[in-house]
Order: C-alpha cells, then sequence, then structure tokens
C-alpha cells in the first residue's frame, strides 16, 4: 500500500517496514530507475524566486549551499517543493502556565529517540495523535508510570485489521463507495460500533464527543493493554505546571514528574519562497488540489506531500508528482483561476464541516477520493466498468481489493506491463514474509460461491452507478452491445 506504482516492495520484506528497510526500498527504486546521478545531495536549499521575465518563461532563480558552505545561483524550469507538512515542531507552551517552572525536563516529540533514559521515571505525554501513542506505549514499558494527556480522546484504530490483514487493506473501493452514499452519522457508527468491538473507549477513558471521520484517527496496537495493565494512565488536558507537579484539568494532581513529551503536531512553512507566492496561515495554504498556488502566472511551482490521509502519503505525493510533471511540460493545462479558488473554497468549507476545528484538519484527504480525483486529471483512473467487461478477474480485484498504486498503471501515461500481475498477486507478497515455517496444513478448496456473490454485487453497484446508461439500454441494447464488441478481441 506505500509503495510507488511501478516497483512493488520486495515480497519478503515485512508489511509494516522497520525504517532502515523503507530507506532500502528508496534506494532500490532510486537504482532501479538510475536516478542517483540526477540528485544533488547535501544542499540547502536558502532561496526560490521568480526571475524577472517569469510571466513568459516561468523560471526560477533557485540559490544553494552545499555541505562545505558553497553558495551556488542556478535557473531552473519548474520547482516542486517536498517538505511535507511535519517541518516545525508545534510547541505550544503559552497554553500550559507554569511550564517556566518545571524542574524536570520537556521537549517535543522529534526530539525523542530512546525510553533508556526514562527508566523507572514518572513521564507525561500531551496528544493522542500517533507519535503521542507511540511515544506513550514505548515509555509505559521501562518508567514508573506514564500519564496520556489528551484534550478530546481519540478513535483507536488497530494495525492489524480484519482477518490478520494490514488495516488499510480495507480502504478499496466498495468502503468507499459506502462513505459517499450513507449518511455520515450512519457510516461512522458502523466504524465506532466495530471499533467498540476490540474494546469499549467509553471504558478505557478514551472516547471522544466527535465521531470517528471527524478527525485524523489513532493507529495502535497496544495502547489498550497498556492501559489495562496499568502502565499507562489517560488524563484530561493539563491545568498547570507547578515546580515538578502537573495539575490536570479534573483537579487531580501528579507529584514528582520526571519529563513531559509534546506530542502536539507540527506547522509547515516556506521560508525560502516569497510569502506572496505560497501565503501560509494557521497552518493553511491555499493551494488547487493541495499542490498548485492558483494565482501564479505560470504554473511551474507544485507543492508536493502537504496532504495529511489516512494512509501512505508515498503513493499520493508520486501521483501529484505526475500530475504536476504533465502540466510543467504543457500536456496537461490547469482550469481558470477563478475555478480553482472555487474548488480550494469548496474543499475548505467540506473540511469545516466535516472535521473538529484543529492546526492538523487542514490538509486531510481521504486515501481512495483523492487518488481518483488526481488519477482523473492525469488520465490513469482505472475504468472499472471496462475492466469489468474485458477482465473480470482484475476488475474485481480492483472494485473489491485493496486500493494499491498498482491499479493507476494499469492504463493511460505511465501505463506499466506489470500492473496487472502485481495487483493480482498482491495477496501473496503479504502473506510471503510471514511464512517462516513449514506448514502441513492443507490448503483451503477453492469456493466459487464467493467469487459469484462477488461478480453479482460488483455488476449490481456498476449498474448503479450507471442507472441512466443502464436503463438506456433496455430501451435500445443494441448500442451498448456495440460498445461492448469494440473492446472484445477480434475474431481471426
Amino acid at each position: 500500500m506505500m509503495c510507488f506504482s511501478d516497483f512493488p516492495i520486495p515480497g519478503h520484506f515485512p508489511n509494516y517496514m522497520h525504517n532502515s528497510l523503507v530507506i532500502d526500498y528508496f534506494r532500490m527504486y532510486a537504482d532501479n530507475f538510475q536516478l542517483t546521478r540526477h540528485i544533488r545531495f547535501n544542499t540547502k536549499v536558502l532561496q526560490v524566486k521568480q526571475r524577472s521575465d517569469f510571466s513568459h518563461s516561468g523560471q526560477w532563480d533557485v540559490e544553494t549551499e552545499n555541505k562545505d558552505g558553497k553558495k551556488e545561483k542556478h535557473i531552473f524550469d519548474a520547482v516542486m517543493i517536498c517538505i511535507g507538512h511535519h517541518c516545525n515542531p508545534n510547541m505550544p507552551l503559552q497554553d500550559f502556565p507554569g511550564i517556566n517552572t518545571f524542574k524536570g525536563k520537556y521537549f517535543h516529540s522529534r526530539d525523542y529517540k530512546t525510553p533508556e533514559e526514562w527508566r523507572d521515571k514518572k513521564a507525561v505525554v500531551i496528544g493522542i495523535g500517533n507519535s503521542g501513542g507511540d511515544i506513550s506505549v514505548e515509555l509505559s514499558r521501562v518508567t514508573k508510570q506514564v500519564y496520556l494527556s489528551t484534550r478530546r480522546g481519540a478513535w483507536i484504530l488497530n494495525r492489524v485489521g480484519g482477518n490478520g490483514l494490514p488495516i488499510d487493506f480495507s480502504f478499496n473501493r466498495l468502503t468507499n463507495t459506502a462513505r459517499l452514499f450513507l449518511p455520515f452519522d450512519v457510516f461512522c457508527g458502523l466504524g465506532e460500533r466495530q471499533l467498540n468491538q476490540r474494546f469499549d473507549h467509553a471504558l478505557y477513558n478514551l472516547k471522544p464527543k466527535h465521531r470517528l471521520f471527524s478527525q485524523h484517527p489513532t493507529v495502535n496496537d497496544d495502547l489498550p493493554n497498556r492501559i489495562l495493565s496499568g502502565t499507562i494512565q489517560v488524563k484530561p488536558n493539563i491545568h498547570r505546571f507547578q515546580g515538578s507537579s502537573v495539575e490536570f484539568e479534573d483537579g487531580s494532581v501528579v507529584e514528582d514528574v520526571d519529563l513531559v513529551v509534546f506530542a502536539t503536531g507540527y506547522s509547515f512553512s516556506y521560508p525560502f519562497l516569497a510569502s506572496h507566492v505560497v501565503s501560509v496561515s494557521e497552518n493553511k495554504a491555499s493551494l488547487y488540489k493541495y499542490v498548485f498556488p492558483p494565482e501564479l502566472a505560470r504554473p511551474t511551482l507544485a507543492i508536493i506531500g502537504l496532504v495529511q490521509p489516512l494512509g501512505a502519503i508515498m503513493p499520493i505525493s508520486e501521483m501529484q508528482a505526475r500530475w504536476a510533471t504533465r502540466v510543467f511540460k504543457g500536456c496537461l493545462k490547469l482550469p481558470p483561476m477563478s475555478s480553482m479558488l472555487k474548488d480550494i473554497q469548496c474543499k475548505k468549507q467540506t473540511m469545516a464541516e466535516r472535521y473538529v476545528t484543529s492546526r492538523r484538519h487542514t490538509i486531510q484527504v481521504d486515501y481512495v477520493s483523492y487518488m481518483d480525483e488526481i488519477a482523473e486529471l492525469v488520465g490513469v483512473q482505472p475504468n472499472i466498468s471496462r475492466l469489468l467487461l474485458t477482465d473480470p478477474r482484475l476488475g474485481l480485484k480492483v472494485m473489491l481489493g485493496p486500493c494499491t498504486p498498482y491499479q493507476y498503471r494499469l492504463r493511460g501515461p505511465g501505463k506499466w506491463a506489470g500492473a496487472r500481475q502485481a495487483i493480482l498477486t498482491q495477496l501473496e507478497r503479504v502473506a510471503q514474509p510471514m511464512q517462516t515455517r513449514p506448514s502441513d496444513e492443507p490448503k483451503p478448496k477453492r469456493s466459487f460461491m464467493r467469487p459469484l456473490v462477488l461478480m453479482l454485487a460488483a455488476l449490481g453497484l456498476a449498474a448503479y452507478l450507471n442507472k441512466n446508461q443502464l436503463l438506456a439500454f433496455l430501451q435500445d441494447p443494441t448500442t451498448l452491445l456495440d460498445k461492448i464488441r469494440a473492446y472484445l478481441p477480434v475474431q481471426p
């Protein structure tokens, strides 16, 4: 689910990889496509500025500094800013009275490296995002006690999903269609019920007031276990610090605290870029589809990876880059500025209506919907109706299986001949790293009932989504039959 679309991660790599394996994969990718010779490493960008003739050339003056301190100036035809959104640690110390009197040590989660130095100490972790959850769990294995402070609580997802598969294997078009068609509260209720079957969030003092899909959820398999064993206590927001004591908003006080970790997120900025090019205010930037500044005279600047999906960022960044480079080359054109501004405003309004007001909820996207949205612009969105007619096995995998990046290499610019096989064998690569001992278990007999049911469900959904065409077909079937024949192989 996190691989680049034309280069599957090796099957023997574990599904949730250690960071050393992630960098190994990136190096394998770079070597495979001979990219390294085009990259200048250890280079700091000091300034990116529009050239005097930008309205005509679209070019940029870029000033850099290498590791020896030598500065250079370059001219580039286009610029892609790929620093993401984990740029500047957000430390809202002004919201924590008395922090200047705290006798222990405090720092941002970005600076946390190892739990060992906090053995048999007391620690407070502020924030229940993914970093806060992970750090709390790791600290709880060595500390005397961990207190996890949260303003709102959170819904906790398990990385191990149904049947032991990775949780994002459930990110498919069927689920996404249900999300679009069902009322928001109904869809949230279905998910919340499933999460509460694993553990009751109210019982564990974690249940938030907001709905499941109104906040970026936290993914953590171990947190409920650590709460159940008492090594982590969930606490409300902090009222104040006083020396080595921490007072919470419910009036409870914890004495002799040694460590406070601020897992309070990040802000992003572009100090090397003039503020009028990309304006950032309160962690918000006005970008068309989260990529292009709408008011530039020439579309030669793209922001890549400035989104927060429930899913992997790598395939989304790759899709954005595929779109951006085709715009740079003139193969694709952006709509008029007024249309782009309207789209930006619409997305902001939709996000404000759905999500809890927070600095982290300014760049949220739904993985499948956003991938399809950009893929449609590039011309690589899979044509499911056609696949169901010409290659039903593949069509069902694309429609009902996980939305793996290979799906966006089946057609259009950058089509990859290996995409079909990669999709059909994706489950084998999930299983491979776990098959580490011989098993005498007989393989289950293949049942044709499940594929048949799935096929009927897929056809029913396709018929519903194309109900207008279906009515036309019932009135005049010859028209659709002629279209189908165009996709079928010609008989010799």
